[in-house]
């Protein structure tokens, strides 16, 4: 029998060494010393976030949704948190109707199950200035479920994602609506876990774990974890 040719090429690069298994442990373990700084920077980082300053949305702003007309405060689909990434798709996008903006449908295609932040009071919503009909195509055909909202006023232009794709973050507080933070550019790669959406929120995780101002909600890591289809009603979030 003839033997069958391997397709993979070499790399032709300069690669790193080839060791034992010994030796690649104890890199391993060198390494993990920096990946615990990481992570212990990164849950700092997500502390400040939790304390930086709130700016009160004064403006009245009008969303398409699935269901006719809504507010910035319908957005939050009756919690405290929300997140809004602006996807660019909308005429002149490249891909258009077919398809919205490359990057943009990357960050789409990250996005988990949102049933998990709908647990931890927050509300995920994508917005464009789509029609409602073309939006809807588009989820259907990328198999995407989030909630999926049209601009139709300064909304984009006023919260810094008029030229630019953007994750703004809002709180309410009674009838009150607080911009609490944004990232934009390289910041929107890491969008799309669970995890690091409520680490931009000003709410955090809500974990014991966690450095939060005195007051914040917590409760105790994975006793709050299920599975997407076992949260409470109240959790349980609209397409």
């Amino acid at each position: 029998m003839q033997k069958q040719q391997s397709l993979a090429k070499p790399l032709g690069m300069n690669r790193p060494p080839v060791v034992s298994p010994e030796e690649w442990q104890a890199a391993r373990e060198q390494m993990l010393v920096k990946e615990k700084a990481h992570t212990r920077a990164r849950d700092a980082l997500a502390a400040e976030r939790r304390r930086m300053p709130w700016m009160a949305v004064e403006k009245d702003y009008a969303f398409e949704g699935q269901d006719g007309p809504m507010t910035l405060a319908d957005l939050f689909d009756g919690r405290r948190q929300l997140v809004v990434y602006r996807a660019f798709y909308e005429p002149g996008v490249h891909g258009w109707p077919d398809h919205g903006c490359r990057g943009c449908s990357m960050v789409a295609d990250q996005v988990a199950n949102v049933a998990h932040l709908n647990a931890r009071d927050t509300t995920l919503v994508f917005a464009s200035r789509a029609p409602q009909a073309d939006i809807a195509d588009l989820k259907r055909r990328m198999g995407w479920t989030m909630p999926w909202v049209t601009v139709t006023d300064s909304f984009d232009w006023d919260f810094g994602v008029g030229e630019w794709h953007g994750t703004n973050v809002f709180i309410r507080d009674g009838d009150r609506i607080f911009r609490t933070y944004f990232i934009n550019s390289r910041g929107d790669e890491q969008m799309g876990g669970t995890w690091n959406y409520l680490d931009i929120t000003p709410l955090g995780r809500q974990e014991t774990w966690e450095d939060s101002p005195d007051g914040y909600p917590q409760t105790p890591p994975y006793q709050w974890w299920n599975w997407n289809d076992s949260y409470p009603e109240h959790a349980k979030a609209r397409a």
